[in-house]
């Protein structure tokens, strides 16, 4: 019996002392304050660290793109009191609707938290600001890395940063976050997961407030940011630079490369603008006013413009021809001073007699190879046309037209080689004839080529029958460590012989021939003219060609837009940028020739760049619109002032006049002989 009521007792104790917990456990969680902000208010935050972007510098090893530090400032608004908003817009000289407009949108988000409102604050910027912060107490900022080109120059070769899609955030496998960056075109693309680097993670505790409380676990889940791998280039800065002063008021490109190598040494889209338009804060202004320019300075044109290559084109012709033994080297003709193709003539520069094929490249004989063109597709070998034409589009891609070459940047275009399809569908099958495409045997007609396709095919020339895959980056390098790019080398086939005889006709072009302004002291520059047909307005200028002779060095193509003759543009200007490259100098008595090419202005208008905005033009932009807003808002209430004045006024006369047509007059009838008097 006593046992029964120990056993009670002890029973009763254990519900006791629960209760007694249940109870202080819910007045702690539930009902103290203190306790419910530590258990539940109190956060682990992902702090992202950026690393540093890999720099790319050039073939001498200087430095052509680097990093600089900007600003990304933030607002936490449920801390926000009072913010004077037309102060703080003229310290980060920026518009005031925009602000007021992003304020509205963080409120509305993520008032709770640090939100970034202005992204990409300049240096200079962000040093006057941060003088005066301590005025704005809900108000942080970030650091950040965007690029800088200090050749300024390059922008289609180098490419630019843009904010990530949701369409990148989804391919980039995690990595990529919203409000990142990444290489949007060129080099910046292309190599873009080599040069970002990986990101670093700090885990921060932080309370409902965001203030920070310490590192979370001691920073033991912390991650180091690790740079991004450098990019050495073949590219020549100080070649670079040349050429696009050369090109200066010319739409067209230069392409440069070194034959033994593939190594793109210049690399020339014009128009072109300074990359460092498209950095910092007012990319997207700066990119709006280059994307409506009548010349399109965006266009990559090295590798996306496609034009007829014109009698460029003969140098690989007269390969060809010799190759599959349609003729030999001494095959002679006479030129009547065209080609005459039914009621249709291709038109020579003159009459003549050409002895050989070297002569026939000396002058560029366009009957010659109208006539050799004729006779490969027409031989007899082939039992029609259409196998004769396919047997010659077959030995013309090795040359590299026709299809893309493979170059480290994206957007490459393939160039223009009809097939034999697609005249069979303009025609019709078996209804056409060598005759009916005579065109496409001097680089006009359908056939179309980069400028890059063009360089390539002097570079094969050159090689005397191979050309390595173009390149513009050598190796990739980190930490003493080294990626280097598969180097292709794509043989053509051809027999090594042909490429003498060709060489020697390319010599005495600029010996004696169309492009004797191009003679290099001290060089032996072997190289072809084009003036390529244009539909649309006047030829265009075309070059290609490579030095030395012996053991060459850089091969070139360059295309100026409705500038004429081959011989009148291109040939100097790529004659300019062997010597500039081989000699490092340019000849005394060249010297006016270089002054005339940078002179020179074809474009109808020079690229428009006065509304692309500095930091300080949009500041005071900025303070003007903000001038010009008080005003007009004082404006408006001057005139609404003076409407109320007005309005008071001409109620005071109405009641006047109500007044006056109350009062009583003592009125008497007028005699007949009353005279009146005002």
């Amino acid at each position: 019996m006593q046992r029964g009521n120990e056993s009670g007792i002890l029973e009763k104790a254990i519900f006791i002392v629960a209760a007694i917990l249940i109870v202080r456990l819910f007045f702690l969680q539930v009902l103290t304050p203190g306790y419910k902000s530590i258990a539940k208010d109190n956060v682990v935050k992902k702090v992202t660290i950026y690393p540093s972007r890999g720099l790319v510098i050039d073939r001498k090893g200087k430095v052509i793109v680097y990093n600089d530090a900007v600003y990304d400032i933030l607002v936490q608004c449920n801390l926000t009191k009072n913010l004077d908003t037309v102060r703080l817009c003229e310290l980060l000289s920026t518009n005031i609707t925009f602000v007021r407009k992003a304020l509205d949108d963080i409120k509305r988000t993520t008032p709770n938290k640090p939100t970034p409102f202005i992204k990409l604050l300049d240096a200079q910027t962000f040093a006057r600001f941060q003088e005066h912060l301590f005025e704005f107490p809900s108000i942080s900022y970030i650091t950040r890395t965007v690029r800088r080109y200090p050749y300024r120059g390059g922008a289609a070769l180098l490419g630019y940063l843009s904010e990530v899609t949701d369409a990148n955030i989804e391919q980039s496998a995690g990595y990529y976050e919203l409000g990142d960056y990444m290489g949007t075109t060129g080099l910046e693309q292309y190599y873009d997961s080599y040069l970002r680097g990986e990101k670093g993670t700090n885990f921060q505790v932080v309370d409902v407030k965001n203030t920070y409380k310490g590192k979370y676990k001691d920073g033991k889940d912390d991650k180091l940011p690790i740079a991004g791998w450098d990019i050495v280039t073949g590219i020549d800065a100080e070649l670079q630079a040349y050429g696009e002063k050369l090109m200066e008021g010319k739409v067209g490109g230069i392409v440069a490369i070194e034959p033994s190598t593939g190594e793109i040494l210049a690399y020339v889209s014009s128009p072109g603008y300074d990359p460092n338009l498209l950095t910092g804060r007012f990319r997207r202004h700066n990119f709006n006013v280059l994307y409506n320019d009548y010349y399109k300075p965006l266009i990559n044109r090295p590798i996306q413009a496609m034009y007829p290559p014109g009698s460029t084109f003969k140098a690989g012709a007269a390969v060809i021809m010799m190759q599959n033994n349609i003729h030999d080297e001494k095959w002679s003709w006479f030129c009547p001073g065209g080609y005459r193709v039914g009621n249709h003539v291709v038109k020579c520069h003159g009459v003549h007699g050409i002895p050989d094929v070297e002569t026939a490249l000396q002058y560029s004989c366009n009957s010659y190879f109208c006539k050799i063109y004729n006779d490969f597709i027409m031989d007899s070998i082939y039992a029609s046309p259409e196998i004769g034409y396919q047997k010659w589009w077959d030995m013309t891609s090795l040359m590299g037209y026709g299809k893309k070459l493979g170059i480290d940047l994206k957007g490459e275009k393939k160039g223009n080689l009809p097939t034999v399809k697609y005249y069979n569908k303009m025609f019709g099958e078996g209804k056409w004839r060598a005759a009916s495409i005579i065109s496409n045997s001097i680089g006009q007609g359908e056939v179309l080529a980069t400028p890059l396709q063009i360089a390539n095919a002097m570079a094969i020339i050159a090689n005397k029958g191979y050309y390595v895959t173009p390149t513009i980056c050598k190796y990739l390098v980190k930490d003493k460590k080294y990626k280097t790019p598969k180097r292709i080398k794509n043989e053509t086939g051809f027999d090594t012989v042909f490429f003498r005889y060709v060489t020697d006709g390319l010599e005495k072009v600029v010996l004696a021939g169309t492009a004797k302004v191009a003679k290099i002291p001290d060089i032996s520059f072997c190289g072809k003219t084009g003036t390529a047909q244009n539909p649309h307005g006047k030829d265009h200028s075309i070059f290609a060609g490579f030095a030395p002779k012996e053991n060459p060095k850089i091969a070139i193509a360059v295309f100026v837009e409705n500038a004429g003759f081959g011989a009148t543009y291109a040939a100097p200007i790529a004659s300019l940028m062997v010597e500039k490259y081989l000699h490092d100098t340019i000849a005394k008595k060249r010297i006016p020739l270089q002054e005339r090419m940078f002179k020179a202005r074809i474009m109808k208008t020079v690229v428009k760049m006065d509304s692309v905005k500095t930091p300080q033009q949009m500041m005071m932009d900025s303070i003007q619109k903000i001038k010009a807003k008080r005003d007009s808002i004082l404006r408006k209430k001057i005139i609404q002032d003076s409407l109320k004045s007005a309005k008071v006024i001409d109620q005071q006369k109405k009641d006047k006049k109500k007044i006056d047509s109350t009062r009583i007059f003592d009125i008497t009838k007028p005699n007949d002989q009353d005279i009146f008097q005002e």
